[in-house]
């Protein structure tokens, strides 16, 4: 195993980890939450130290299981989280960030997403994300579900120029953004995160990916990591509260599939020939 996973740059110059750690369904359970927090700091010893969570995400438990895997190492974290649509306005973002600021116990989110497009204007979320940043408490902003000519809008407002990322539905069974979305982003050096990179556990038995994994002496759902980390500009960020589960995820970045793999897998999931709706979850 390296000593890290391969990282990617941000159009501020700073790198993270290609994978990461999601956090979908934390904070769920009371009972659950000191496991959550034992695999979120395996992950982090491992070197996925970026970690991405919402304050929708259990009503703000998982920030909270966050926020309390970080005590004592938040130096050494790369944290995203996401503002609701529905919270979005300008006021309501800052308002928004500072209560997820206080359930993750830290003075900065690194980078801060508009989880999806709702009813305020982009250019008001826009200046508050700008405002934010200016008064350090968030270091780069971003959004989340947003398709091409979404992108292409937020750039066109003031300041819409310096979205960072944008975190999307992507995985080998939902391949539609490499039409055209996953280029676009590129060519500007805009990352993309996905999410849901096993789709939501559906991956780990597909006979496909099985057939593949066995080949490496490897596990299914460490070939799909695979494949969306093999990708440019691209950071995985999967889910898992078992310690054994993130150290198998872990191990996904040091796959590397070759071209007739790669065929295999277009022939069983194969690449979109056309634009489609963006899919989300």
């Amino acid at each position: 195993m390296s000593a890290k996973p391969h990282k990617i740059t941000f159009p501020d110059g700073r790198s993270v980890p290609a994978l990461g750690q999601g956090t979908w369904h934390m904070g769920e359970s009371h009972a659950a939450a000191p496991a959550e927090v034992r695999a979120l700091q395996a992950g982090i010893d491992l070197g996925m130290t970026l970690v991405d969570t919402a304050e929708m995400y259990a009503d703000g438990g998982s920030e909270q299981v966050v926020g309390e895997a970080v005590r004592g190492r938040r130096d050494g974290v790369f944290l995203v989280s996401k503002v609701l649509p529905s919270n979005a306005s300008r006021r309501g973002t800052i308002a928004a960030c500072e209560a997820s600021l206080k359930r993750l116990g830290t003075e900065r989110i690194d980078l801060y997403l508009l989880h999806w497009r709702g009813r305020h204007p982009l250019a008001d979320t826009v200046s508050a994300f700008e405002e934010l940043k200016a008064a350090g408490k968030i270091a780069a902003w971003g959004v989340s579900n947003f398709d091409v000519d979404d992108m292409e809008e937020l750039l066109s407002v003031e300041g819409g120029g310096n979205v960072a990322a944008n975190q999307v539905l992507y995985n080998p069974a939902r391949r539609g953004v490499e039409f055209d979305l996953l280029p676009w982003s590129a060519r500007r050096g805009i990352a993309t995160m996905a999410y849901s990179p096993l789709d939501e556990g559906r991956l780990v038995r597909h006979p496909a990916l099985l057939r593949i994994a066995g080949s490496h002496g490897a596990t299914a759902a460490q070939v799909a990591l695979a494949f969306v980390l093999a990708r440019d500009h691209v950071i995985a960020i999967p889910k898992s509260s078992s310690p054994e589960r993130v150290a198998e995820n872990r191990k996904a970045a040091d796959l590397v599939l070759p071209p007739e793999d790669i065929a295999a897998l277009d022939a069983a999931f194969p690449p979109p020939k056309r634009k489609a709706p963006l899919a989300m979850i």
